[in-house]
């Protein structure tokens, strides 16, 4: 089920995906098949499928066959298969299309469905990230080709020139040219370059604001720009990811002893560096880890900082539709609401 969570090749991270009215639904195995429950737990989509994803806007992949053979198709909400098994790789949907890949061989080609499972955009491409701002980053020519943009239609909007890129965010998208030693900047849906290439490390922008390091990843300190390039935040942390909710997470000192807490968008932390590593807010709660990778647990805590839900999890995804992935043992996920409460537990 993870897997969708890195289906798409980029480095920025997914946009927000949306149901578009369908109520919220989440996978879950029972007995080496896999079904869907809605928030309460129920099961409302029975276990039949051999492999599940989550739903993006009103559409889910579900594997038929294993993991060999088998084929990706798209369900909607009832369980009904709206798109037939076909695709050896599948992606979410995101503005209206889903990237997919219909040949297993190395030689097969990425291209984009709509919602009725027909290519508007023919199998071309090596690498491709999801629409956002109607446009996709997508790359053909192996791997040392660039990155350019496409509309919906296919058509090529930026020309391929860059090394990585985001997707777009608040109309602007973050790529780095240069090679190995280049630098990150922000182009604009035309490809005309609003922030010069300048920093050596950049996020997409989220609520006005995009995290940036000037400096070498060992000793480099990252602030917050606005979409004129200028600092709203001084460079100052350790390391930071994007803001959410009005907060984003920010480390002080290194990777190893360094510690993470949350800033405001004056850049004051609002929560002291204490956790061992620290996620973005969602539905008003932070995913947070207290230990080191191996033996910590992880845990949610509110906006003052406090938990309300005690670290105890192995690992903790951020809460969507009113419940959170959690996983308690190797292996061993199940579903919990925002008290903490389990409607769906790993035992299951």
């Amino acid at each position: 089920m993870l897997v969708a969570l890195s289906c798409y090749q980029q480095p920025q991270g997914l946009p927000a995906k949306t149901t578009c009215g369908s109520p919220h639904l989440f996978p879950v195995g029972v007995g080496g098949k896999y079904g869907y429950i809605d928030r309460t737990g129920k099961l409302v989509i029975d276990p039949q499928f051999d492999g599940a994803w989550p739903f993006s806007e009103g559409l889910a992949s579900v594997r038929v066959g294993d993991d060999l053979d088998g084929k990706w198709g798209y369900i909607d909400s009832t369980g009904k298969l709206v798109i037939g098994p076909q695709f050896e790789r599948p992606c979410p949907f995101f503005e209206g299309l889903a990237a997919v890949r219909a040949e297993r061989d190395t030689d097969g080609h990425w291209g984009y469905i709509d919602g009725t499972g027909q290519f508007v955009i023919k199998p071309q491409f090596d690498s491709v990230m999801p629409f956002a701002n109607n446009l996709a980053a997508v790359k053909t020519g192996g791997p040392n080709s660039g990155w350019g943009f496409i509309d919906k239609s296919g058509r090529v909007i930026v020309s391929p020139q860059f090394d990585r890129p985001s997707h777009f965010s608040e109309g602007l998208a973050a790529v780095k040219t240069g090679g190995t030693n280049g630098r990150w900047g922000y182009i604009d849906t035309a490809g005309r370059f609003v922030i010069n290439p300048y920093f050596d490390d950049a996020s997409s922008f989220s609520e006005g604001l995009a995290a940036v390091r000037v400096g070498n990843a060992k000793d480099g300190k990252y602030g917050y720009i606005d979409k004129t390039g200028r600092y709203v935040i001084n460079p100052q942390f350790d390391d930071a990811y994007e803001f959410a909710e009005g907060l984003a997470p920010a480390r002080v000192g290194d990777f190893l002893t360094g510690k993470w807490g949350y800033i405001d968008t004056t850049g004051a932390f609002v929560i002291d560096p204490q956790f061992d590593f620290a996620c973005g807010f969602a539905e008003g709660l932070g995913p947070v880890r207290v230990g080191d990778f191996q033996s910590g647990k992880q845990g949610f805590i509110d906006r003052t900082g406090k938990f309300t839900i005690n670290p105890r999890y192995k690992f903790t995804l951020g809460f969507s539709g009113g419940l959170a992935m959690v996983e308690e043992g190797e292996d061993e996920w199940g579903y919990i609401d925002t008290t903490g409460k389990f409607v769906w537990s790993p035992s299951k």
